[in-house]
């Protein structure tokens, strides 16, 4: 049976945005009888706290979703991963590429002619080796992007139908040599069994890519369900400086879980404004995967009870 996943990243809190988007992970996989699993992306190791993990959890069970198996950390996989790289180097898709990220900026910002626009015009794909060792020389440290070639890639959506790309080389392994998320969360979610990934609408357009190396790497293709996000009051995407928007900071104010649930659900037109969910399993017998709300949801924190 195909499994569902909710895959946070510890660092920093999950504010009601982050919450939302779990709860729909764990209706998507309930309404399909499916089992849900919790995966702790803790890829950064400098930014990745321990104190965030346990906090993510405790946010989540407060909501009434547990993970169904033993909860997954990318930090431990880091095996699964260099074998997947192994595998792409071994086919010469992999090279060194020297740029910082503002350089690929105004590179991709750049007239291309047939290039797709925001395509990363493979500055560092032909470079040779005495060009790599004057770049490393100079204290450049390469990240590895793998050649894609704009191959033209499909991805189906529940939400959005067929969504299409050329996909351009990119990276798979950071310059602190760390695995890519690209990387990680196509292998993770093959070693998984995850059947269908649920996640914000802003990650819509990477997945192609992850289509693509899966597909590369002879792993299993996921469905995808991309949701609505959370904005401010502002129309601007949730963030700390709309107030109060994780759970600890309503509970500081007075604002118990059902009632951010409450919220949530009502956002979903799952229950009445001002309603106090206490468990997600209330929400399954009533959720229709094809009724979400299509526009993304105005969280006003100061209008919670």
């Amino acid at each position: 049976m195909p499994t569902g996943r909710f895959a946070p990243s510890p660092t920093g809190p999950l504010h009601v945005g982050n919450l939302r988007t779990a709860v729909l992970a764990w209706l998507f996989a309930r309404a399909g009888g499916s089992p849900f699993l919790i995966r702790i992306e803790d890829l950064d190791r400098v930014a990745s706290r321990e104190a965030h993990v346990q906090a993510h959890l405790d946010d989540l069970a407060a909501l009434g979703i547990e993970s169904d198996a033993p909860i997954v950390r990318q930090s431990r996989r880091f095996d699964r991963y260099e074998a997947a790289l192994a595998r792409l180097d071994a086919e010469g898709l992999l090279y060194p590429c020297y740029c910082t990220r503002r350089e690929v900026q105004a590179a991709v910002a750049a007239p291309h002619g047939p290039l797709p626009e925001g395509t990363y015009p493979g500055t560092c794909r032909e470079l040779g080796p005495a060009e790599r060792a004057a770049r490393e020389a100079g204290g450049r440290r390469p990240a590895w992007r793998v050649r894609a070639g704009g191959e033209r890639v499909e991805a189906v959506d529940r939400r959005h139908g067929t969504v299409a790309a050329e996909v351009d080389d990119f990276v798979v392994r950071r310059s602190d040599g760390a695995p890519a998320y690209q990387l990680a969360v196509v292998v993770d979610d093959h070693d998984q069994g995850v059947g269908e990934v649920v996640r914000g609408d802003d990650l819509l357009e990477t997945t192609p890519r992850q289509v693509w190396l899966a597909r590369r790497l002879g792993l299993d293709v996921p469905a995808y369900a991309h949701v609505p996000l959370v904005l401010g009051p502002d129309g601007e995407r949730l963030a700390k400086r709309h107030g109060a928007v994780t759970l600890a900071d309503l509970r500081r104010r007075g604002v118990p879980a059902p009632a951010v649930l409450g919220a949530i659900a009502a956002s979903l037109g799952l229950a009445r404004p001002g309603s106090q969910v206490r468990s997600v399993t209330e929400l399954v017998t009533t959720f229709d995967p094809r009724r979400l709300p299509a526009e993304p949801w105005r969280f006003d924190p100061t209008l919670l009870p």
